[in-house]
């Protein structure tokens, strides 16, 4: 009796870590997304040179200012759970195309560290986020 006991108890703080982390990555994610989104609609000038270093076109900083932020809100709103996996899945190519590029440049870790803790907590939030959020 006591074992059956024991593993709901168990059960319920592996769910309450498994939230937290969620809930943190998420937060974080949510966080830099959003600003990398805000800097780039606003074409600052540090990432319009880093689009020229990287040899994309200045416009897609619209591109992917609004996609992040359009990302932010489908990953923290209610419902919606395949919306969530676009996101996601947007959140995984642009992440990854950006560490791709900057190491097919040589850049320096320095240039690479922001995209790369970016793709990680894309992973870490994907992987831990609640049985609702997720498309069946």
């Amino acid at each position: 009796m006591n074992t059956v006991i024991g593993k709901k108890t168990n059960a319920r703080s592996m769910t309450k870590r498994n939230k937290m982390i969620y809930w943190i990555a998420t937060a974080w994610l949510a966080l830099g997304m959003l600003s990398a989104g805000i800097v780039q609609l606003m074409k600052m000038d540090a990432e319009v040179e880093m689009m020229k270093h990287l040899g994309y076109p200045s416009y897609f900083l619209i591109i992917l200012g609004v996609s992040k932020i359009l990302g932010v809100i489908a990953i923290l709103i209610p419902k919606f759970p395949l919306l969530k996996e676009w996101a996601y899945a947007g959140f995984f190519f642009t992440m990854s195309g950006a560490i791709i590029s900057h190491i097919g440049l040589g850049d320096s870790f320095g240039e690479i560290y922001q995209s790369l803790l970016l793709f990680i907590l894309t992973g870490v939030s994907w992987y831990f986020r609640p049985e609702d959020r997720k498309a069946k």
